[in-house]
């Protein structure tokens, strides 16, 4: 079940989160590669299957995503340091107009503590960067932070790498490879940039980098363009 607190348009789950959470099903991959069916429903029981190809989430007949383990992704988006990665929040665009302003990742409606509050602004055309530090009630016993909070982080900084109240998206696919722990408390610096525009379809590429500049995981997506007001 998606929590609603995992939300990213107002009805439906946070395309990262909710392919995060499935991809801890595939074992001892390189990489999960996850394709949204569907807008992830909010508050309702899923069920998930395992497949030839890998995992399929399902709402009764209806294939929600479906992960299967690929190679890992080479894209790695180049690091800024955390000083730039904090100027840049700055210009946030999602402060000024947002299509799902409650997003769990990047929604400015969210209270701390209880989204993760990214705001990826432009470092130029086809490049954003955020800070991240994460909150401990998303952290294990041992400071790690979850697979699917990890997912999030990656998702939405590439996502504002376009221009999203002109040209809303949602995410239809995500590739990611987790190299590192990701803990609570710390400060980490994501990237993100766009790597192509075909048609409906929007490619980007995200990395999340710790206080050392080291990758902690990488990500690429395909967005589809969408009318928000079918996902209110």
């Amino acid at each position: 079940m998606i929590s609603r607190r995992f939300r990213g348009p107002t009805s439906s789950g946070n395309g990262g989160y909710t392919a995060g959470v499935l991809a801890q099903l595939v074992p001892a991959a390189d990489a999960v590669e996850v394709t949204l069916r569907r807008p992830p429903p909010l508050e309702t029981p899923l069920e998930t299957m395992r497949t030839a190809a890998g995992w399929v989430l399902r709402d009764g007949a209806d294939a929600v995503a479906e992960a299967v383990a690929v190679p890992t992704p080479s894209d790695v988006v180049p690091r800024v340091d955390t000083a730039t990665a904090r100027a840049a929040e700055e210009s946030y665009r999602g402060l000024r107009s947002h299509p799902f302003p409650e997003c769990f990742v990047c929604g400015p409606r969210r209270r701390p503590g209880d989204g993760l509050r990214l705001r990826p602004g432009q470092l130029d055309e086809e490049r954003t960067a955020c800070t991240w530090t994460p909150d401990v009630s998303l952290a294990g016993d041992d400071g790690r932070v979850g697979g699917p909070y990890v997912w999030a982080a990656l998702d939405c900084p590439a996502g504002w790498t376009g221009d999203l109240a002109g040209r809303p998206m949602v995410l239809g696919r995500m590739t990611v490879s987790l190299s590192a722990a990701v803990r609570a408390g710390s400060t980490y610096v994501v990237v993100g940039q766009r790597t192509g525009i075909e048609g409906r379809k929007t490619f980007t590429a995200s990395t999340v980098y710790d206080a050392g500049g080291q990758p902690c995981g990488r990500a690429t997506h395909t967005w589809l363009q969408v009318d928000p007001s079918q996902f209110r």
